[in-house]
């Protein structure tokens, strides 16, 4: 397909397929567009956000399948090929001969890439290793300062994942971890309205008067979906990007109920017992099958963040052995 007829029809499944790179997209026609096809004929809707437990086995099984069909020795080095110099021209081969990429993707609706890197998140052996010791923080801190950005080089010197090197650097040079001041909360809105008039292409409308800022007027769901945290933290400039996100959850939930307490008192068990009703009432399998959307009026005008916080936090405290169970 060329670039025009790729990116028209990748759109039908990708909504936002046209603020991707050209390469992103022609790799996405070659590998995503006949399974997607192939899933639409089924009825199936192709998958965005958190993998579900039938996904996640789903990948395993398919894992297992390709290294018992090529007879490559384990899973890492079937994801993790660099880490093999030795081995690497015969598994790279056997991956092409085999058609890694299709067996790896069997049966899942999304796109190749985000199968990939889930695979790769569940068999790193770098990737479940606890906590980081206050050791491993100073070299996390000074390999940092030497390498910068290369978390493929600090992953591999620290026996840590490149995701989790990433995110635990993000986290320990954070400068703040007490209440917010007056001064970071509006410093976090700013920086917030800042990327979703960037994301809505709205630059020429731009202007640091009041009157503009109070008539920037968006759908209600850019205020929390699929915001760019690491870009807003880097704004905030004090704050790790989770917890601008839990505060910027709190900013709205806070405005969307008028500063009501939907959560306490008789008002509160009566949310509780709607929310657990609706979730019963849905059916599913998973927790990652539920529409929060749509579960979010059952406790009042909030966030879907702020419900699936309240689901946990039940779970949790109500629940024994909770992590044993299926959903």
């Amino acid at each position: 397909l060329d670039l025009d007829t790729a990116k028209e029809e990748l759109e039908e499944f990708i909504p936002h397929v046209r603020e991707m790179s050209d390469s992103s997209i022609r790799k996405m026609a070659g590998r995503d567009l006949t399974r997607f096809k192939n899933f639409k004929k089924q009825g199936i809707a192709i998958k965005f956000g958190r993998f579900s437990q039938k996904e996640n086995d789903q990948i395993r099984k398919n894992v297992k399948e390709f290294l018992s069909l090529t007879g490559i020795e384990n899973a890492e080095k079937l994801l993790f090929t660099s880490r093999y110099p030795e081995e690497k021209e015969t598994i790279n081969r056997l991956k092409a001969e085999f058609l890694f990429c299709g067996k790896i993707a069997e049966g899942i609706p999304r796109p190749w890439r985000l199968i990939y890197y889930r695979a790769r998140k569940i068999f790193d052996p770098n990737n479940y290793k606890g906590r980081y010791t206050k050791e491993e923080k100073e070299k996390l801190k000074k390999y940092y300062a030497i390498h910068g950005n290369d978390w493929k080089k600090i992953s591999e010197m620290m026996s840590r994942s490149n995701l989790s090197v990433a995110m635990k650097y993000s986290e320990i040079k954070s400068i703040n971890y007490g209440p917010w001041t007056k001064e970071e909360t509006q410093k976090l809105m700013h920086a917030v309205e800042d990327v979703i008039r960037k994301r809505s292409k709205l630059e020429a409308e731009k202007s640091s008067s009041e009157k503009s800022r109070r008539n920037l007027s968006i759908d209600r769901e850019k205020l929390y979906q699929k915001l760019p945290w690491t870009e807003i933290e880097t704004k905030v400039g004090t704050r790790y990007w989770r917890q601008c996100k839990q505060k910027w959850n709190s900013i709205l939930t806070s405005k969307m109920t008028k500063g009501q307490e939907l959560y306490k008192g008789t008002k509160g068990l009566q949310a509780k017992i709607n929310l657990i009703k609706r979730l019963y009432e849905m059916k599913v399998e998973d927790a990652n099958e539920v529409n929060w959307e749509e579960l979010s009026n059952a406790i009042g005008d909030v966030p879907r963040a702020y419900v699936q916080a309240k689901f946990y936090k039940l779970k949790v405290s109500c629940v024994p052995l909770w992590q044993r169970k299926t959903f």
